[in-house]
């Protein structure tokens, strides 16, 4: 199974200047643990993640005042959409997070988690033991 089948094609975009509380409202709103962020000044898309929002908060920032901009991920894996779903999950585990930014002819085309991932293995009874992929990471 590619990555173009399980990820998700209509995603939340918010920009460097939103703060912190309006980016946890949208993604909150829409069920979302991460939001792509485009700043017309940066070379590509960054993301900023509801851990991203937490570690802010934890450590004393005022969702009100602090900027999603100071607090993104501007360096980031980029996946295809025909990445195996192995090669998605592997990369993620690789890098300690969950969720890639889909680029295709670099063009942003999607967003795929680690919870579309699973689903879509659970959906097609793909996961009855560890795909080969995963077991070397």
């Amino acid at each position: 199974m590619q990555v173009q089948e399980a990820m998700t094609t209509v995603v939340l975009t918010v920009g460097p200047g939103h703060n912190l509380r309006t980016a946890a409202h949208l993604m909150s709103e829409r069920h979302v643990g991460a939001a792509i962020v485009i700043d017309p000044d940066a070379q590509g898309p960054g993301i900023i993640t509801e851990r991203d929002v937490l570690d802010a908060v934890g450590d004393g920032g005022d969702p009100d005042l602090e900027l999603v901009g100071d607090h993104l991920t501007a360096e980031l894996v980029f996946a295809t959409p025909d990445w195996s779903l192995e090669q998605a999950a592997a990369a993620m585990i690789r890098g300690g997070f969950r969720h890639l930014v889909v680029l295709d002819a670099g063009e942003t085309v999607g967003m795929i988690s680690a919870r579309d991932i699973l689903r879509a293995w659970t959906g097609s009874g793909a996961v009855s033991e560890v795909p080969a992929a995963l077991a070397a990471v």
